[in-house]
């Protein structure tokens, strides 16, 4: 394989095929001069981790639409940016995300440093992102690996060594590729080919325009790599879920602001345990006395355990709860909003 023919080739490729992204200055007019937004590449590489691209996208146009600049999000509610933030999941990247934000907005100005290192010294950076930001908002020759990345490294080297083993060998792979000559372009050109053309489970290797230095295109068998240790099953919890209004009006709570899902507004909970509840239980760990009656279960899925939520709800009173119109429980993480509706739509 030769690096530098390889290099030209997808460039090349990139030049003619770059996704439209919102927030994404793209090759044409990156040549024309334009230049990228550090906050818009930060807030895309953030809500991007763990979230596809079809849905990470409204949320970046409503969080630009609403703070436009790192300073208007740092001088924002933390309440208003979580809620904005629900239904992207993983919400201590909000959390990280106002954290750095604030940082940038009192320690920096406004703003970001343009190095990877400095970068690294930002709250809630780590060396994927850090990397991104550089090479993507700053031209750096910084090695940005994410999974699109490893994905196509592992094929053209046909690595054997399965991930998450391999990690360490594809990140050393993928900077034998790195040069000063268009970083951001070529990180990008990377993510990109991952994306469309490098696909899990069905690489369009008659599309590739680096098919012919391809080493597991070369095994006759691209689909394979990179190869996976068997994921280990996930635990499942048991938890109940409260409902209780007042007419039109919802009961919510506000989450610890640590923990999973933390600050956010909720459905009053039980704990979680991997032991189902006895009527007798749910009805004791109520957030209030009522006349509490079964209306149903949901099912949900998180990385590292999955959830049984029983759904009970009643009409009364409580303490130290925040009361919501039923409109506004779009807001509400997927979880709740899931149990939410779910019981709000057997309402008699």
């Amino acid at each position: 394989m030769n690096p530098e023919a390889l290099r030209a080739k997808l460039l090349a490729w990139y030049d003619g095929e770059a996704r439209d992204l919102a927030w994404r200055v793209g090759p044409t007019d990156g040549r024309a001069g334009v230049r990228q937004d550090p906050y818009r590449v930060w807030l895309s590489e953030v809500m991007l981790q763990q979230t596809t691209v079809p849905h990470a996208t409204p949320y970046f146009l409503k969080f630009t639409a609403r703070w436009p600049t790192v300073t208007a999000l740092a001088n924002e509610d933390d309440g208003e940016v979580m809620a904005a933030w629900a239904g992207l999941g993983y919400y201590a990247r909000a959390r990280n995300l106002l954290a750095c934000a604030r940082a940038v907005a009192k320690d920096h100005g406004g703003i970001f440093p343009d190095t990877e290192e400095g970068l690294r010294g930002l709250p809630g950076l780590g060396p994927y992102t850090a990397a991104a930001v550089a090479a993507i908002a700053f031209d750096r020759a910084t090695n940005v690996v994410d999974g699109n990345v490893e994905r196509v490294v592992s094929r053209l080297f046909a690595v054997e060594t399965p991930l998450p083993d391999a990690k360490p060998e594809l990140k050393r792979l993928a900077e034998t590729l790195v040069r000063d000559d268009r970083p951001g372009d070529w990180a990008q050109a990377l993510m990109d080919l991952g994306a469309t053309i490098c696909k899990p489970k069905s690489p369009l290797c008659d599309r590739c325009p680096v098919a012919s230095a391809c080493a597991a295109l070369a095994t006759g068998a691209p689909e394979t790599y990179p190869h996976k240790t068997a994921k280990a099953i996930r635990p499942h919890r048991h938890g109940v879920a409260y409902v209780l209004t007042q007419g039109d009006l919802v009961a919510l709570v506000r989450r610890p602001p640590k923990g999973l899902l933390g600050g956010m507004l909720a459905l009053p909970t039980s704990d979680w345990r991997s032991a189902p509840f006895t009527e007798a239980q749910a009805q004791a760990a109520a957030p209030a006395p009522a006349d509490w009656r079964h209306v149903g279960e949901v099912e949900h899925g998180f990385t590292h355990f999955t959830l049984t939520l029983t759904l009970l709800r009643a009409e009364g009173e409580a303490d130290g709860v925040i009361w919501s119109p039923r409109r506004d429980l779009d807001g509400l993480p997927s979880v709740f909003l899931k149990a939410a509706r779910a019981a709000l739509s057997n309402l008699i």
